[in-house]
């Protein structure tokens, strides 16, 4: 049985600037979906999975997050005394156990690696995983608790992907597949990095989730810049594979892009769609808008 996945690494540091002014002074990460922050559903994900200690790295004006899952005494009191249980127990649920998460700084924009490597001394010797915030992921089951799942079985490390049409496989990191492992998983012989048009060895794209083992910081550690002169995780995990097997999931759900605009307000719709009063009221109004330009159109 391999080590448990007991951490995971949620970077947190980015500018947000495609959401400009937005984010100006708010973090794209707490921007809502629906009624609660896009960090939160990545959170949430995390703990459906088992994941006991979460580390966020960070950057400057990203204190809010710290906030957002933190106690709020002042709020907690006024909710009290007018009675509002269930906003309280709401919050409750919510909020990480004493002891739960950590924060630390990446003092520089120096990539995705970079940002992983900046948790390196609280996740220690043992494997971890990483949730990309920009992207949530709606699902029956967590995307990480089938990834985990999967870890447990293989021992291997799991990238999860998810197929995208083969025109647009040169916007996305493209998995290169071997053997395959069930219906879903295959062995991961290769990755590449936005690929040229036409050249992609596969339709599945790296959807911002991943389990790996602990070397993959050894790796990082030596800085080695990649495309846009950055620290690419990409580029380590490239080397780890040469004495690690890597494995992908094709996970049972459906990827929502935040880091878009097109992709939040999407996410937007379909959270909104599940609940029963909102479905009401945002159904006509969806359909109203949609007749609309097509009537234009004639």
């Amino acid at each position: 049985m391999p080590k448990p996945i007991r951490k995971a690494v949620l970077p947190v540091a980015g500018l947000g600037t495609r959401f400009l002014p937005a984010t100006k002074a708010v973090p794209k990460e707490m921007l809502t979906i629906v009624d609660r922050p896009i960090i939160q559903y990545v959170v949430d994900e995390a703990r459906a999975a088992g994941i006991e200690h979460i580390v966020f790295v960070t950057g400057r004006n990203k204190t809010v997050i710290a906030d957002h899952f933190d106690r709020a005494y002042e709020l907690e009191e006024t909710l009290k005394r007018r009675n509002k249980e269930e906003a309280l127990k709401l919050l409750e649920t919510l909020r990480p156990n004493a002891g739960s998460t950590s924060f630390t700084r990446q003092q520089e924009p120096l990539g995705l690696g970079h940002a992983i490597w900046c948790a390196r001394d609280i996740i220690g010797p043992e494997p971890f995983a990483i949730l990309l915030p920009d992207m949530i992921i709606k699902s029956q089951t967590s995307c990480l608790k089938q990834m985990v799942d999967l870890y447990n079985d293989t021992g291997a490390n799991i990238i999860a992907v998810e197929e995208v049409p083969e025109d647009q496989t040169h916007q996305y990191g493209i998995v290169e597949l071997g053997d395959r492992i069930s219906d879903r998983a295959s062995k991961i012989t290769g990755m590449v990095e936005k690929p040229a048009p036409g050249t992609a060895p596969s339709n599945l794209m790296i959807t911002g989730r991943y389990i790996l083992q602990p070397e993959i910081f050894d790796l990082l550690s030596r800085h080695e810049k990649g495309a846009g002169g950055e620290i690419q995780l990409t580029d380590s995990m490239l080397a780890l594979m040469e004495d690690q097997d890597f494995a992908s999931l094709r996970f049972e759900g459906r990827s929502y892009d935040c880091g878009s605009k097109a992709g939040f307000l999407s996410a937007n719709i379909a959270y909104a769609l599940e609940d029963t009063q909102l479905a009401e009221e945002l159904l006509p109004l969806l359909h109203e808008m949609i007749k609309v330009p097509a009537a234009a159109a004639e």
